[in-house]
């Protein structure tokens, strides 16, 4: 099924060269290599393989170096890390530079911008390479108005960071396309700009368009129309509050689904912050949401499970199912609980 999105106001990135190489620099934490992780599960026929200078992450993809990877018909090397502050360390511009001497082009979706480096731009140019930061934004964007849009959305919304928003966002959209129902995935993130080919890298975006941004992202629709919108960050994250709280508002979503990490202690990137409740969570979303649309109501929740085995998994899904009186699902394992989940939403 197609998830691609159709936004009415593209960031100029519908075509990146392809096939991947992606790079995984020297990343410890498997959180930060969502980037990765997301090309690999989503878009694997764009992805040939991994290439890394210290990493103990793994996408379990080929590993590979620039040149085995050209040979092989590679096009670009893409930082598969999303790491706090989305900085790009001097350790990795010799692996960069190796990417564009043998004539692979650079994709990043970081808060640094490749063309910030005078290493870079020069080597890029001299060798005729395309140096692609996808964090950009486009310019002169709007603040939020509040104004009704016709269409129907759903935002997913989380308890922390790099939990499954992405990933149940998109799940959700193919399963409204396989019912048959008009729906798009819109991307808010650089991962899921580049699985999708277009979206807005909200996150880099000034607070006051950040909600102005979502209505040009989810623009007027059918009525019978359904934006699937990634969510970003946490309304309780510490450090990334400010993007989610704007992306709800300008979403103004009618559903939203809540995503967990079950045995996630520590909020992602702020140790000593404790990870809310799922029942927290939903309690704020529809408290904040309501002043955009006040009919907003929550359709279920979405565990990321990986940690779990099958049965261990099934069995807590069922039993904080009954406890929420909400539909539990894991989006990636599927099954009865997460056609409960999409029904729940379409109801």
């Amino acid at each position: 099924m197609n998830v691609m999105n159709k936004i009415a106001a593209p960031i100029g990135l519908t075509v990146l060269p392809q096939p991947y190489l992606l790079f995984l620099g020297d990343t410890v934490e498997p959180g930060y290599a969502k980037t990765a992780f997301g090309l690999r599960d989503w878009a694997p026929e764009k992805c040939l393989g991994e290439f890394a200078c210290g990493a103990t992450v793994t996408t379990g993809l080929p590993q590979m170096t620039p040149a085995e990877a050209v040979a092989r018909g590679a096009r670009a090397l893409v930082i598969g890390v999303a790491n706090g502050g989305g900085v790009i360390p001097q350790s990795w511009l010799p692996s960069l530079i190796d990417a564009l001497e043998q004539g692979l082009d650079i994709v990043a979706g970081m808060h640094a911008r490749l063309r910030d480096f005078p290493e870079l731009v020069a080597v890029a140019q001299r060798h005729g390479r395309q140096l692609i930061d996808i964090r950009t934004p486009p310019a002169s964007l709007p603040i939020g108005t509040g104004r009704k849009r016709s269409g129907k959305r759903l935002l997913t919304v989380g308890t922390d960071c790099a939990l499954g928003k992405k990933y149940t966002a998109l799940a959700l959209a193919r399963a409204f396309q396989a019912r048959g129902i008009d729906a798009d995935f819109r991307a808010t993130g650089q991962t899921g700009i580049m699985i999708a080919g277009s979206g807005l890298p909200m996150d880099a975006i000034v607070s006051d368009f950040e909600a102005g941004a979502a209505e040009i992202l989810s623009p007027d629709a059918d009525p019978a129309h359904w934006d699937v919108i990634e969510g970003q960050g946490s309304l309780m994250h510490p450090a990334y509050a400010a993007v989610s709280l704007g992306l709800l508002h300008g979403s103004q979503p009618d559903v939203v689904v809540v995503c967990h990490e079950p045995g996630r202690t520590d909020v992602l990137g702020a140790p000593g912050y404790v990870v809310p409740t799922v029942e927290e969570i939903i309690e704020l979303t529809l408290m904040l949401g309501r002043r955009t649309n006040p009919a907003i109501r929550c359709g279920g929740i979405a565990y990321n499970s990986v940690s779990l085995g099958e049965a261990e998994a099934a069995e807590l899904m069922a039993r904080d199912s009954a406890r929420f009186g909400l539909p539990v699902a894991d989006p990636m394992r599927g099954g009865a609980a997460f056609d409960r989940l999409v029904e729940s939403c379409l109801a």
